[in-house]
């Protein structure tokens, strides 16, 4: 067959869709406008500290092993994976819950603070579970074509719970707002609030506590490595540095891409790029959506981000830690429903040195600190410098250590880098939140409806947004590929 594939991107979707098109026969060359593979999981390093630039959350180990499974291989063949213990530790104004590696460590917690929250919460995570056992070997296998894919002998049974709420649900269990905290927060992955989030999408609370936190030694850019050697090992082609300007269309064909300038000529194009931008490389003609679609999404958020490299051990913190000592609803309101800079932001630290001494020198600690925020906003030195000192402040009153003085670089990644480095629609993080109404064939398609050999994947289009979703969704545009042209 020896068909040529053309693969826009090489993020996580890409290159799971490279692996699987160059096992089926197909001869792939990967363009990549930045200097390494893997789209948004990049790595930042500096004096001896390393960071993840994206991804930082290893969850659903068992998605990684299938993958690596259809090729003969194993996550052992190229990275050492360690779980995570305790999980993750979450602040709060007054208190602090620590999340462990097993369900009986996390009912202990529960009953702590709120006495006899333990029996909810088991009915709730066995729920979870067998709503991810539906979701992982059922739904998010289906590419999105058309509504009967939601219909299988597992969901009809459980079609209410894509009419409620993951909110309704967690509060109808739990009184003590901590622990609807806790329990609402695995959803912010899929870039909704709780309350406009499907209870079906529970599942992610068994992904949480049920499957564990895990991390790959070195970081999660890790992945990207095995990734990268495997899709080499059955024959892809890299091009790293190449931008690709254009698709240019004939008769309903994609004939050929513009790359630094030049044309080359492929018998299918697959985009893993962000969807918006991978459109504006066509003719407005053969364009699917509208600006008006896209503006009509809801997006999941942006992200300002820091990588801070600190000449001391942080104390009283785990590997990562959720800062959640400010109102929960509030930001969301600000990312959401009223978009603008939030008053008192949430956020987010990843220590990863504090298990894995290879990312920090010794006696020194990598930082890597996240706030969430609505796409699309002003974007300037002088605000990302003013949250960060908010958050210092927040981290050195409840760690109880002040740190400043220790702080030997830091960078910084908001809105404007996510446009100018990802190509990113308005900035988004995370891609398109997975509402009711943005839900598998909901979503923007995996093939053109235009354009007969034009295919797009990635966290845009189905299942959604994450790293998991976005190696199935390679898998199944590459499966949708081999069906059209094989």
């Amino acid at each position: 067959m020896n068909k040529e594939i053309a693969i826009i991107g090489s993020g996580f979707s890409s290159l799971s869709a490279a692996c699987h098109l160059a096992k089926s026969g197909y001869k792939v060359s990967v363009f990549e406008k930045n200097s390494t593979v893997g789209g948004r999981c990049r790595q930042f390093v500096k004096d001896g500290f390393t960071f993840d630039m994206g991804p930082s959350w290893y969850w659903m180990p068992d998605i990684f092993d299938k993958f690596f499974a259809e090729f003969g291989k194993k996550t052992s063949d190229y990275y050492q994976l360690d779980k995570l213990s305790p999980a993750y530790k979450i602040f709060f104004e007054d208190d602090t819950i620590t999340i462990g590696d097993c369900m009986d460590k996390i009912c202990v917690e529960f009953e702590r603070i709120e006495p006899g929250s333990s029996i909810p919460l088991k009915k709730f995570i066995k729920t979870a579970q067998e709503n991810y056992d539906i979701a992982i070997n059922k739904v998010v296998l289906k590419p999105g074509l058309s509504p009967l894919e939601l219909i299988t002998p597992e969901t009809v049974t459980r079609l209410d719970q894509f009419f409620k709420t993951i909110s309704s649900e967690v509060r109808k269990r739990f009184k003590n707002p901590k622990l609807i905290s806790t329990l609402e927060f695995p959803v912010l992955f899929l870039g909704a609030k709780p309350n406009k989030t499907p209870s079906f999408y529970s599942f992610m609370n068994f992904a949480d506590f049920g499957l564990g936190t895990w991390h790959p030694k070195g970081g999660m850019y890790q992945i990207v490595l095995a990734m990268e050697s495997l899709a080499k090992s059955l024959g892809v082609i890299f091009f790293t540095e190449s931008t690709v300007s254009k698709i240019n269309v004939e008769d309903k064909s994609a004939k050929s891409i513009v790359v630094n300038g030049q044309t080359k000529y492929f018998d299918v194009v697959l985009s893993g790029a962000d969807y918006h931008h991978s459109e504006t490389l066509l003719d407005q003609t053969y364009r699917q959506y509208s600006e008006k679609y896209w503006s009509k999404k809801t997006f999941a958020p942006s992200s300002l981000l820091f990588y801070v490299g600190f000449d001391t051990k942080i104390k009283n913190v785990e590997h990562h830690n959720l800062f959640f000592d400010t109102n929960f609803e509030k930001h969301a309101q600000d990312i959401y429903d009223h978009p603008k800079w939030p008053s008192e932001p949430l956020f987010y630290a990843n220590f990863p040195s504090e298990t894995d001494l290879t990312m920090a020198p010794k006696g020194c600690e990598a930082g890597f600190f996240l706030i969430p925020i609505a796409p699309g906003l002003e974007d300037t030195e002088a605000l990302r410098e003013d949250y960060f000192n908010i958050i210092l402040s927040r981290l050195e009153l409840r760690i109880g250590q002040k740190v400043r003085n220790n702080i030997i670089f830091k960078e910084s990644f908001c809105v404007n880098d996510f446009i100018s480095e990802y190509n990113s629609y308005k900035g988004n993080a995370y891609g398109m939140a997975n509402t009711l109404l943005q839900t598998a064939f909901l979503r923007p398609n995996l093939k053109s409806k235009k354009i007969d050999n034009l295919y797009f994947t990635g966290q845009l289009t189905v299942p959604g947004p994450g790293v998991p979703p976005a190696l199935i969704s390679g898998k199944l545009v590459a499966d949708l590929i081999n069906k059209h042209h094989n």
